[in-house]
């Protein structure tokens, strides 16, 4: 399982094209705001899911067999208790990283994964990650001043016109 700032940085230099199955057409919903994020940082997004014939302006697909291209990784917004088949999908098809999202956990699947050869991420977010190892935090308002644990300085007092 990688879980350290090298290899995730190593799997996200290496990968180019991203399936992302139970992406949303949602645009509030987490998988459609983190596959947004990639697609706009140079990575091709693979939608996967049958609800949908195009997400974000790309041809959906009903299930990763069916995705006619090769894909590094393969990226799940499901419950854990859909990835099993996934992974089975998965290593059918090549793929080279089954990254997990966060809350996204099953042992069991990613121990069958890493013995089939994939790389395995599991419980964190790929736009996230990304961000925080390739300086992208400050894309959805993160670190711009906006926002701060800092106490404001006190409005002068009606009374002195001095601040408290």
């Amino acid at each position: 399982m990688i879980d350290d700032i090298a290899g995730l940085r190593r799997v996200l230099l290496e990968t180019r094209t991203i399936a992302v199955v139970g992406l949303s057409a949602n645009w509030n919903r987490p998988s459609y705001f983190a596959a947004k994020y990639m697609l706009e940082h140079g990575y091709t997004i693979i939608p996967v899911n049958p609800a949908y014939e195009e997400v974000l302006g790309q041809k959906c697909y009903p299930s990763l067999r069916e995705v006619p291209v090769r894909i590094d990784m393969v990226d799940v917004f499901r419950k854990p208790e859909d990835v099993p088949p996934l992974v089975d999908e998965a290593i059918a098809i090549g793929a080279r990283t089954l990254w997990l999202q966060l809350g996204v956990i099953h042992e069991e699947a990613a121990r069958k994964a890493e013995a089939a050869g994939l790389q395995v991420v599991m419980d964190r977010c790929v736009k996230i990650e990304h961000a925080r190892l390739f300086g992208g935090l400050n894309w959805a308002g993160v670190n711009t001043g906006v926002i701060s644990a800092r106490k404001p300085p006190l409005p002068p007092s009606p009374a002195t016109g001095e601040s408290e």
